[in-house]
């Protein structure tokens, strides 16, 4: 087998929901995080390109069931190029680039492009298909935003809690209380601001005529004003929309090749493993842990070789509880700002979180990192790279 690795990395800027994005279709963000990459690579040969592996969470609406195909096309791609649409919900483009660097460690393509792509704002309500035809009785559409519809009756109680539910017992569970979740939410912010200030994401984010920054990024949050916010899931609950990840618009994608691709450009780090797990359902926030523990081992490395780690924050207090499981400094924990500030586009973040990891890795020096996502449903992904620039 053949090493794969990382060769270009960018996403689009992520927009709030209703935002600068929210006229924007998700085939045409994917279409331009597509486009956005190849640009890296201005030597590469499109007909070279033996598959694109694509992430989405919704293709309820104009994903279109298979928007990594439809992203192709509109990208003016050669209809040649094949691509095929992942779904492991928050975790999908981390899966399509894992998926990818299996297709080009076993030969089967030297080049594969790999991203996701979500639009929460244009997410379609649905209706459930009647059985028989002219019902007598109403029908209730139903929001494809986020969690969970129409639910299995048969699924226990306890697994179909809301995700703001599911980490409310999460932060009971570990003692993890409110200050210590907003004071992480607003380190977020303030490094996401500062990394965009000292031109970190220029040559990571492709800029898109409805918006050049992430839109959700707040610097003057503190503590003191995330304090006087409501609780959302519980009355006296700790999670709020201040140290919470929001709905958010956008796209990300990945060049991955063999050591050999020929693709006129260097690789930036390599695939050194891939860890997957799951929990029950609610505990989705803390199957992370192991992921990442199971990438590390494949990688052959212990916790005290890494020197950056990407985590997306769905919640902060999931985030928190992995990094304590975890037991690294979290000064090396989302140094360039994470999803409570930048934002959570399900099926685009994992590609976020791996490219950024890339970049901070070519940026430090550094020799090895972790790329971590929590997904719904007690599912969890990780990536351990190692820096060859």
């Amino acid at each position: 087998m053949t090493d794969a690795y990382l060769y270009a990395a960018t996403r689009t800027p992520f927009g709030r929901f209703g935002g600068a994005l929210a006229e924007v279709r998700p085939d045409d963000l994917a279409a331009a995080a597509v486009t956005g990459v190849l640009a890296k690579a201005p030597g590469l040969d499109p007909e070279r390109i033996g598959d694109v592996v694509w992430g989405c969470a919704n293709q309820a609406g104009e994903d279109n069931r298979n928007v990594g195909r439809m992203a192709v096309l509109l990208a003016g791609l050669p209809v040649s190029v094949p691509a095929v649409t992942v779904n492991r919900l928050c975790g999908s483009s981390l899966d399509a680039a894992m998926q990818a660097s299996r297709t080009v460690e076993a030969g089967d393509a030297d080049v594969v492009l790999a991203g996701g792509v979500e639009s929460m704002t244009r997410a379609p309500w649905v209706l459930p298909k009647p059985s028989r035809a002219f019902p007598a009785g109403n029908t209730t559409a139903v929001s494809t935003t986020l969690g969970w519809r129409l639910v299995n009756e048969r699924m226990p109680a306890e697994w179909t809690v809301s995700l703001g539910e599911a980490n409310e017992q999460l932060g009971e569970r570990f003692g993890i209380g409110r200050e210590r979740q907003d004071a992480f939410a607003v380190r977020s912010h303030d490094l996401a601001h500062a990394a965009w200030e000292a031109g970190f994401y220029d040559d990571l984010v492709t800029p898109l005529e409805q918006l050049a920054r992430d839109e959700g990024i707040r610097p003057g949050s503190s503590v003191e004003k995330l304090a006087g916010l409501e609780p959302s899931f519980r009355p006296d609950g700790t999670i709020t929309a201040g140290n919470a990840s929001p709905l958010n618009d956008g796209a990300s994608a990945v060049l991955i090749g063999s050591g050999d691709a020929g693709l006129g450009l260097d690789p930036i780090a390599r695939f050194a493993g891939r860890g997957t797990y799951a929990l029950a359902p609610q505990d989705f926030g803390f199957a992370p842990v192991e992921a990442a523990d199971r990438a590390l081992a494949r990688a052959g490395i212990g916790w005290d070789d890494v020197a950056a780690v990407e985590l997306n924050e769905a919640f902060a207090v999931q985030s928190i509880a992995c990094v304590d499981a975890w037991g690294v400094d979290p000064e090396i924990v989302n140094a360039k700002g994470g999803a409570i500030a930048i934002g959570h586009p399900l099926g685009a973040s994992g590609g976020r979180v791996l490219g950024t990891l890339a970049h901070r890795l070519r940026e430090s020096g550094d020799r090895w990192g972790v790329a971590a996502i929590c997904i719904g449903v007690g599912q969890a992904l990780a990536v351990v790279l190692e820096n060859v620039s």
